[in-house]
């Protein structure tokens, strides 16, 4: 305490003297700017006092000049004196603070050399004291920029050099090793207390459960392996036996003695037998051996051959397969109970019982009858006849004159004149005409047109009573045929004839270049259907030869040719002559097949109007749309969705790059089946033996085959068995081969017609599908057409080759080639 007290009282003392003497600088400091002051003010004063003299300028120039260089030697002195008083206060402080620090080291010396004498513990107290004595508290600023920097460094990515990481991962390893050393020992001990239970005859507690062990995995062990866990096996029984003897030892007097009582009543046998049990059972457990494999293949291995085409060894995979399916298949049957066999039973017979009716439907349209057809049939069949229909509620076309409701007097009518089949136009637009619906038919001429209007005007003549029929012969006829010319006309009438003659139906044709009063004469007798040109019929019309009263039916053949041919507005004067109470509701009951026939029995029957057409011009549209009502469209050939649905492919190539761009196609992996169409019947031969010598399955059906060998490969690409179909235009028409992904034209069509009856092949049944054609410079008559049938595909893209060739650019035959000069003749 005596020495705390010195020491405080020398601290104030000191204060008390450093206090002086940084009084005594201050005032010293005043002192000076005191003198400097003064001396500033008599320098002032006394250059006020000097007398002004004005004897010349000169001379007072040369004083004021003498006065300004002895202010600015004054101002320096002055200048030059402040800057060392200032260095002489800076060092008097340095020396000042220089001698406080002295003071104070000395201080301390003393200070800690009393505390060493006195106690030592009271050194560490005082440097503790002095360190927080010389400690100034931290402003605000500090701490938040000294908190900012050690966040900074805490957030700055630490990058470890090589030693550091491998140190980390030495001491990952390490705690890791631990880890499993810590598992391992608590395993053993737990294997211990299980043991020491089994010996004593006790029933292992709820908490101590036997070993969890890690099973081995499954597998297949050779002989090394069971010998090597064997030994394994062993060495642990050896330690397990070492570290119980230990622990029994540890035990006690007590242990002991019941342990070496029961030895000897239940003798070394007991013990021997409870051993292997338990080494019966951890075996049982732990060492089951999966090394037998059933099958043949992986127990006997064939050495492995680096040849042949098959799976191993050169062997054919299929043989393999085959095999395996038959080996698992009796093993199954082998381990199957009797109910399971009952079970696959059925299942097999509900499988072949849907594979039959699958087989049933997937019929052709030709194995069916007509109530069998589904709306794929129609469509596939509409495809095969090439119909092509739009319009709303259309229905079914005739699949044969039997299937039809044509009467019977009628049938025997056709069947008498030779028509065996209807034609594409006729198997559709009867069924439409049947039903009093307005049609609009395009086909050429020659396609059987006129008797696929003749049926329904007939069949609905014969349905009115006779009596009625020739009681009102002086209203005029009950349709009216139109046709441009005579000839056809002519024609016209020949079939009509032919086929309403033997029922009482009688025909006059009204034409031009004949006598007009010999016709007139023929109208008055009465007659139920006029065939007639427009210029002529209008002369009868004007001349009140015939009336129109009850004309329920009109036709116009070749309407386009007739609108050609100026005849329009003589047509749409005729059927001003129409009567007008019989029309058509312009609206959906046009197309209801209930309304439509409310009155078809009867001479006030809806108005039926017949357009046929090779092309649909602007003229021929919009006469339709002014006089037809709701009209179903018919196309025959190859314009609609069969083109629209198939994306057409174009290679202009040379005749030798054939074969490499086929193979380079087949190569990307083709979905069969395909059809590849060639010119020529050696060809189809020529090609198809080579894609068998690739590797590809192909077969050929051309006209050289008889009819066995066509419908063997057909029936083969059908089923699958074959992927490839080579052949000629013999496959182009009629055949449905059901999902035929791609159509390739290794040789071009000779028409364009026959190309389009090719593509068809492919994207039947609302499905898409592909056309590649491989075109040469020998092909250049299709290039125009081709070039449009392309352009007006909305899936389609032109190649710029084709696109922008020569002969594509104009039809053959319309561009006059200019002659050359050498060519020439010039006549003298």
């Amino acid at each position: 305490m005596a020495g705390d007290r010195k020491e405080l009282r020398r601290s104030r003392s000191r204060e008390r003297t450093d206090k002086v003497d940084r009084g005594k600088d201050r005032d010293r400091e005043k002192e000076k700017d005191r003198e400097r002051k003064d001396r500033d003010a008599r320098d002032r004063e006394k250059d006020r006092d000097k007398p002004r003299r004005s004897r010349s300028r000169s001379k007072d120039r040369g004083r004021d000049k003498d006065d300004l260089r002895k202010r600015s030697r004054s101002r320096s002195r002055d200048r030059a004196r402040d800057n060392r008083d200032i260095r002489d206060r800076d060092r008097d402080r340095e020396r000042d603070k220089d001698r406080d620090k002295n003071r104070a080291r000395d201080k301390a010396k003393e200070v800690k050399k009393e505390v060493k004498k006195e106690d030592p513990e009271k050194e560490v107290k005082t440097e503790t004291e002095e360190e927080q004595v010389r400690k100034e508290p931290l402003s605000l600023e500090d701490l938040l920029a000294k908190k900012k920097a050690e966040e900074e460094a805490r957030n700055r990515p630490k990058f470890l050099t090589k030693e550091e990481r491998a140190a980390e991962a030495l001491r990952k390893r390490q705690l890791e090793a631990d880890e499993i050393r810590r598992k391992q020992e608590e395993e053993r001990k737990k294997r211990m207390e299980f043991s020491r239970l089994l010996e004593e005859g006790a029933a292992p507690s709820a908490h101590t459960s036997a070993p969890s062990a890690p099973v081995p995995p499954r597998g297949r062990y050779d002989d090394h392996d069971r010998r090597r866990d064997g030994d394994h096996d062993r060495g642990r029984d050896r330690d397990r036996d070492r570290d119980r003897d230990r622990d029994r030892g540890d035990r006690g007097d007590r242990d002991k003695r019941d342990r070496d009582g029961r030895r000897e009543r239940d003798g070394d046998v007991t013990q021997m037998k409870d051993r292997e049990k338990e080494q019966e059972a951890i075996k049982e457990r732990y060492l089951e051996d999966t090394s037998v494999d059933y099958n043949n293949i992986y127990k006997e291995r064939h050495q492995v051959q680096f040849f042949g085409r098959g799976n191993v060894a050169g062997i054919d995979i299929k043989a393999q397969k085959r095999d395996q399916s038959k080996f698992y298949g009796e093993l199954l049957e082998k381990r199957r109970t009797e109910a399971e066999k009952e079970q696959e039973k059925v299942r097999l017979k509900k499988v072949k019982k849907r594979e039959e009716k699958q087989k049933w439907d997937d019929r052709h349209w030709s194995d069916k009858l007509c109530d069998e057809m589904t709306e794929r049939d129609w469509r596939i069949f509409r495809e095969d006849y090439n119909i092509t229909i739009k319009g709303g509620r259309i229905p079914d076309p005739i699949r044969s004159w039997k299937e039809s409701s044509i009467p019977p007097e009628i049938l025997e009518i056709i069947d008498k004149v030779g028509y065996k089949d209807p034609t594409p136009i006729q198997r559709q637009a009867i069924t439409i005409g049947l039903q009093n619906r307005d049609i609009i038919g395009v086909a050429e001429t020659g396609s059987g047109k006129t008797l696929a209007f003749l049926i329904p005007l007939l069949m609905w003549i014969q349905s009115l009573p006779k009596i009625e029929r020739m009681e009102d012969a002086d209203q005029g006829p009950y349709a009216i045929i139109l046709a441009p010319t005579r000839e056809l006309a002519q024609q016209i009438e020949e079939e009509t004839i032919k086929i309403g003659g033997p029922l009482g139906i009688r025909t006059v044709v009204v034409v031009g270049g004949l006598s007009r009063e010999e016709q007139g004469f023929r109208l008055r007798l009465g007659c139920e259907i006029v065939i007639a040109t427009p210029g002529r019929l209008i002369d009868v019309l004007e001349n009140r030869y015939l009336v129109l009263s009850q004309c329920t039916y009109i036709v116009l053949d070749e309407a386009d040719r007739m609108i050609d041919m100026g005849f329009e507005p003589d047509v749409q004067k005729i059927l001003e002559y129409m009567p007008v109470t019989n029309l058509k509701p312009d609206n959906e009951d046009a197309e209801d097949e209930v309304k439509l026939l409310a009155n078809y029995n009867t001479k006030k029957k809806y108005r039926q109007t017949v357009m046929f057409t090779a092309t649909m011009p602007p003229a021929v549209e919009r006469l339709a749309r002014t006089y037809l009502r709701r009209p179903a469209v018919v196309y025959i050939g190859s314009v609609g969705k069969p083109v629209e649905r198939t994306e057409q492919i174009v290679y202009m190539l040379a005749e030798q790059d054939k074969r490499r761009k086929l193979m380079e196609l087949l190569s990307r992996g083709v979905e069969p089946p395909v059809i590849i169409f060639v010119n020529q019947k050696k060809g189809a031969d020529v090609l198809a033996r080579g894609l068998e010598k690739l590797g590809f399955n192909a077969c050929t059906l051309h006209g050289g085959k008889g009819q066995e060998q066509r419908e063997f490969a057909l029936a083969s690409l059908k089923n699958g068995t074959k992927d490839i179909l080579v052949a000629t235009d013999v496959a182009g028409r009629g055949i449905d081969i059901k999902d035929v992904s791609m159509v390739i034209n290794y040789d071009m069509a000779k028409t364009i017609e026959d190309y389009t009856h090719r593509i068809g092949r492919t994207g039947r049944a609302g499905k898409n599908g592909v056309a590649v054609s491989f075109c040469t410079k020998e092909d250049s008559s299709l290039f125009y057409d081709l070039k449009q049938l392309i352009m007006s595909s909305p899936v389609s893209t032109c190649p710029p080759e084709l696109m922008n060739h020569p002969d594509a650019q104009h039809k053959p035959g319309t561009v006059m080639v200019a002659k050359k000069r050498r060519e020439e003749k010039i006549y003298a």
